[in-house]
């Protein structure tokens, strides 16, 4: 298939309109991120549980760009088949993400991302620390997963699911950065904050000077703002990223 091509009528309606739409919305991550230069030609992953089914979840094409995603190229795959790149999909991808989608039923979609900032907090002992506001939406909702080389082992995932918990986010040691959300714009969003946050942490580091860490009570505090706000009129940017994506190539939407 042509991954410029456009969805045939068949192929469109022989799925629901909550799958199409959620199609649409995991190819609009896939482009987000590699707009914003997340991306690793084909590699790292971003995920989307197929609405009404909740055993079955979308990735992109092994041999995909991150720009070449579609929302009819997306590949539909069960979460507790044992897949490798023969099926079409990235074997540690489908690993990690399928794991996720099948122990966090809470969780629709995860993006994951193997970015040189990302990285290098990542293989930092202390971690993420709360020293700007882009920090406090994950305060005591990070988890960190040591590394154990890439994720094909099935076995692995329980072990990430723990590391996990119910946070809304996952440092992997030494390896990468990984958001999970109840629909596309939470995971993205989360992502974009984590991404930041990493950024100003090491260039404060860097400078040597001492940074101000904010005080418990109030990173707990604005962690809340920022649930309730992500949860109302937060989601009013969505539809504005969609715009953004629609002026520079509306092609994810075939």
């Amino acid at each position: 298939m042509n991954v410029h091509s456009k969805p045939s009528t068949d192929a469109k309606a022989a799925m629901s309109p909550e799958e199409w739409q959620a199609r649409v919305d995991l190819a609009a991550v896939y482009r987000l991120c590699a707009k914003n230069g997340w991306d690793d030609l084909i590699y790292n992953h971003c995920s989307m549980r197929v609405p009404g089914e909740p055993d079955m979840f979308l990735m992109k094409q092994h041999e995909l760009l991150w720009t070449e995603v579609t929302a009819s190229n997306l590949r539909k795959v069960n979460m507790n088949d044992d897949l490798d790149e023969k099926s079409g999909v990235n074997r540690p991808g489908f690993t990690l993400h399928g794991g996720v989608l099948k122990g966090r039923a809470d969780v629709n979609c995860a993006v994951h991302v193997h970015t040189e900032t990302g990285m290098a907090l990542a293989g930092m002992r202390d971690g993420l620390k709360m020293v700007s506001q882009q920090a406090l939406r994950f305060y005591q909702r990070v988890g960190y997963h040591p590394y154990e080389g890439i994720t094909e082992d099935f076995s692995e995932r329980e072990r990430i699911l723990t590391h996990l918990g119910q946070n809304r986010a996952l440092i992997l040691n030494n390896h990468g950065l990984l958001t999970v959300g109840k629909n596309a714009r939470e995971a993205f969003i989360l992502m974009k904050y984590l991404m930041s946050a990493a950024t100003i942490q090491l260039q404060m580091e860097s400078t040597g000077r001492e940074v101000i860490e904010i005080p418990p009570a109030t990173c707990e505090k604005v962690a809340a703002q920022y649930q309730s706000h992500d949860a109302g009129r937060g989601a009013a940017d969505w539809p504005a990223y969609l715009r953004l994506l629609d002026s520079i190539d509306p092609s994810y939407r075939t």
